[in-house]
Order: structure tokens, then C-alpha cells, then sequence
């Protein structure tokens, strides 16, 4: 099955379910997925961008990919269901950019 990208109506400020951090929207076009203090997600979309899934548990980062043609790509485990995603990191929001200190820590194989 093809992967759709949805972006209309989802890039929206929200409370982060692990830390708390108040997340502001992406300004690039894209959707913010993961909160940039801690980079954890909720588990929200079926296919990415189309808020249809309804486990919405916390998504917890467990590790980094670097890719050469989308930079940096946080892996994410559901603690609710154990599904497991992938989320290109925002590192040039240039309102509020992912922390470059978490993505390195959870490089290292550090987490919160």
C-alpha cells in the first residue's frame, strides 16, 4: 500500500504527553509530529499526517537514523501498543527546532 502524506487541518499547536512542553506548529509546510524538548510522539496517525489512529498512546524515542536525502529520522516505539514509526526531526524550525542535545543523547543511547 502506497504511504499518503495528509497535511491539511493537523499542523496544530499542542501540550507534549511526556514533558509537558508547550509545541508550537512547524512553519516550513510540514506537520509537527514529536515534541522537540523530549522529540516523544503520540501514536495518532495510520498512514502519516491523517490523525485516524485511535491508540493514541505515548511514543517514546528509542533511537536515530541519519538518512542522506531526509537528515536526521527519529525511531519511535508505542508504549501502549508497541508500533513503531519514523519521524523526520525538525532541527530547522526556525521558530522552534528540535533540541539538538536530545537527538545526540538518544544517539548515544540515552533516553529520558
Amino acid at each position: 500500500m502506497a504511504r499518503r502524506f495528509t497535511v491539511q487541518g493537523t499542523n496544530n499547536a499542542f501540550t507534549c504527553a511526556h514533558c509537558g512542553a508547550a509545541v508550537q506548529p512547524l512553519q516550513n509546510g510540514s506537520v509537527r509530529n514529536h515534541c522537540p524538548a523530549c522529540l516523544h510522539s503520540l501514536h495518532v496517525d495510520v498512514q502519516p499526517g491523517d490523525r485516524a489512529c485511535d491508540c493514541h498512546g505515548v511514543m517514546v524515542p528509542v533511537g536515530v537514523e541519519q538518512s542522506s536525502k531526509k537528515g536526521w529520522i527519529i525511531l519511535h516505539r508505542c508504549r501502549k501498543c508497541g508500533f513503531t514509526g519514523r519521524n523526520k526531526a525538525a532541527l530547522d524550525d526556525p521558530t522552534q527546532p528540535d533540541s539538538w542535545d536530545a537527538l545526540i543523547d538518544l544517539s548515544r543511547g540515552r533516553r529520558e
